[in-house]
């Protein structure tokens, strides 16, 4: 963690409380323990403490947007060894929405962040994400969609405008029409309540697309929930 960040009492050790817990306790008797042991131990933290992390994290982003100066170097040498990170993001690719920053300013090793248009979950980030919770001890998974996203209004332009996209522009955001089509009449604005909603619909995808993902939050290992990210104020919205 930067320095500027201590200044605020927020302390490396506060965001990477590194602890042993074996794959019994993590009900992960299916996966192999040289998997495990090559990542070394995961972080203790539970998944409600990773969640006060991030909203921590976001809320000094907004309040303190000019930290952080983060020391790379010793970050990267602290990691090279084995992650242990503490959250799991599916975020938008868009370019304004990094969530390493938007929690706070965070360093390697501390996120684990799968990153498409539309922050969907096909079989490459399912698994991605299956990795960070099984393997990595991740205890939370943010689907994260964020305001005015490019990949939603497309999808709203399918559903409103009978619109079509080259290439596999099209495909890509099939998994978002069905919010789309939820949302079309609601009162305020299209896109952003459609973002809201694809959030929520991905979210309850993750488990029910991945026994191995509802196996550990049915355990109280993996806490998964949906949120939304403000381009204009920065803030981070959760959606449950």
């Amino acid at each position: 963690m930067c320095d500027h960040c201590k200044e605020y009492g927020i302390g490396r050790r506060d965001l990477l409380k590194i602890g042993a817990v074996s794959l019994v306790a993590l009900g992960l008797g299916g996966l192999s323990r040289q998997a495990r042991a090559a990542e070394g131990a995961p972080t203790a933290l539970t998944p409600d403490e990773a969640l006060a992390q991030l909203k921590a994290g976001n809320q000094r982003y907004v309040d303190h947007p000019e930290l952080c100066s983060i020391d790379l170097a010793k970050q990267r040498g602290a990691v090279a060894g084995h992650q242990a990170p503490w959250a799991t993001i599916i975020s938008c690719a868009d370019s304004r929405v990094p969530p390493e920053l938007i929690f706070g300013g965070h360093g390697v090793g501390e996120i684990f962040v799968a990153r498409n248009a539309g922050n969907l979950v096909d079989t490459a980030t399912l698994g991605t994400v299956e990795y960070g919770a099984a393997v990595l001890g991740s205890p939370l998974i943010v689907v994260l969609a964020h305001t005015s996203c490019g990949a939603v209004k497309a999808a709203c332009d399918v559903v409103s405008k009978n619109a079509t996209y080259p290439g596999s522009i099209g495909p890509m955001i099939e998994p978002i029409l069905p919010a789309a089509i939820a949302m079309r009449k609601d009162t305020g604005d299209f896109v952003d309540n459609t973002a809201r909603e694809s959030a929520r619909r991905t979210a309850k995808r993750v488990s029910a697309a991945s026994t191995l993902i509802a196996g550990l939050a049915g355990a109280g290992k993996v806490k998964i929930t949906a949120a939304i990210y403000d381009l204009q104020t920065g803030m981070v919205s959760y959606l449950d």
